[in-house]
């Protein structure tokens, strides 16, 4: 049997430390670049928008005398559909949402994003700006929620409590 040089096995040695740093590299990288397992305990939280219900409206007593009025009510201006006292509803925004601004344009201050399928009331407008018409829209759940919107992501929806002008 031969004897191997002392660099020989200094070399073996040293291959074989190597071979053993490689190795727990790997496996240290396998345990700390792994996905992390989601724990099975976590909840969704839902978002809830709550819409009143429609309610009827009992008419007062009929007069054969009509009752003089000291100004004229303010015409409704319809555009699109849309018009002051109807309920719109949030859509095609991709699940964006849309952006509830300050004042009419793109450019003024955004107060909050309403949600895709959200539902406002019209309370004013229109206003056009920057080549949009805009409306001001109030939650019916929270009057905080309140701003103007570009009618391009609004729809009417019916659901029966329309005001009449």
């Amino acid at each position: 049997m031969r004897n191997l040089p002392a660099s020989g096995c200094g070399t073996i040695i040293l291959s074989a430390l190597i071979a053993l740093l490689i190795g727990a590299a790997i496996i240290a990288g396998t345990l700390l670049l792994r996905p992390t397992q989601v724990e099975l305990t976590q909840e969704a939280t839902a978002v809830l928008t709550i819409v009143p219900a429609p309610t009827s409206t009992i008419g007062g007593q009929m007069s054969l005398f009509a009752t003089p009025t000291a100004t004229q009510p303010a015409l409704s201006i319809t555009i699109d559909g849309i018009r002051v006292g109807l309920f719109v509803q949030i859509f095609g925004t991709g699940g964006d949402g849309l952006r509830l601004r300050r004042e009419p344009g793109t450019n003024t201050d955004i107060l909050f994003l309403g949600y895709e399928s959200e539902v406002f009331k019209v309370v004013d407008g229109p206003k056009e700006a920057d080549g949009f018409t805009w409306w001001y829209l109030t939650a019916p759940y929270d009057e905080k929620r309140s701003g103007w919107a570009a009618s391009r992501f609004l729809r009417v929806i019916d659901l029966g409590t329309e005001s009449q002008p």
